[in-house]
């Protein structure tokens, strides 16, 4: 069900322009009724947000997405039939530019679904018993494009599957960029190498003595050239070229703890 079938609602059309203090507009997809629903209720009483959708599986919410054009998708990960992966596959792929943020919601943060919806293109994921206030700041968060919380979490999870496929992953090289990454400028990889790694933004600057507006662009430059849509992707394929290999010391940026319930936000 859409929001634009309630009478007392908008149309769900996604406008083309608009001023920059329109609501967040997003789409809810779980299989389960009450934690969608409660999502749902909870996301409409939030200034600044609107619900224009709600499904209930896969098939729904690709079908939804085409029709409401969300912001940001907040999609379960495991549901019957279309799996969350194949639905934000097909979300991304299908996607009128601008592309939705789609946001993973799980159980566990070590989760196969979720590192496989990271390769589609999912923006980022957040535990399912994270608290109204963190769900807010995440969707805020996706929508604008920035990291979500730690990138510890996205760091631990891309090495407990890629270290599971260390035999099809090329060995490191000094050479240059891995064959899969031969398009990027060695200013490109070394960035890339460093994000991967856990280092923020600003922290890439330091390190490479750029500013941090640079480790922008190159970052950008490189999510454009290999068909990125978000940074947490960019993550999974640093590892998967060999470009990084897990269990690689970390950045200032990489500090886990109790409070990590998250990955990794859009680009930039």
């Amino acid at each position: 069900m859409t929001d634009a079938d309630r009478p007392t609602d908008r149309p769900g059309e996604r406008p083309l322009d608009g001023p920059h203090d329109d609501p967040i507009r997003l789409l809810v997809v779980d299989d389960q009724f009450l934690v969608r629903s409660g999502l749902a209720t909870l996301l409409r009483a939030a200034p600044g947000m609107e619900v224009v959708g709600e499904a209930a599986d896969g098939g729904e919410a690709v079908a939804l997405a085409a029709r409401t054009r969300p912001d940001v998708v907040l999609m379960d990960i495991r549901m019957p039939g279309m799996t969350g992966i194949e639905a934000t596959e097909r979300i991304l792929a299908e996607a009128v530019d601008p592309a939705p943020r789609v946001l993973v919601l799980t159980t566990f943060d070590l989760d196969e679904y979720v590192y496989g919806a990271l390769r589609a293109g999912a923006s980022g994921f957040l535990l399912k018993d994270a608290g109204p206030e963190r769900l807010l700041a995440a969707v805020t968060a996706v929508h604008g494009g920035d990291a979500l919380f730690a990138p510890a979490v996205t760091r631990r999870l891309v090495e407990a599957f890629t270290q599971m496929s260390d035999t099809r992953r090329p060995a490191p090289s000094d050479a240059g960029p891995p064959p899969g990454l031969t398009t990027l400028t060695t200013r490109e990889a070394e960035v890339l190498e460093l994000v991967a790694r856990g280092l923020s933004n600003a922290d890439a600057a330091d390190r490479l003595f750029i500013s941090e507006a640079t480790v922008k662009t190159h970052l950008n430059r490189t999510m454009t050239k290999l068909g990125l849509t978000s940074r947490a992707q960019a993550v999974v394929v640093a590892y998967e070229s060999g470009l990084v290999t897990p269990g690689a010391m970390g950045g200032a940026g990489d500090t886990g703890g109790a409070g990590d319930t998250g990955g990794m936000g859009g680009r930039g």
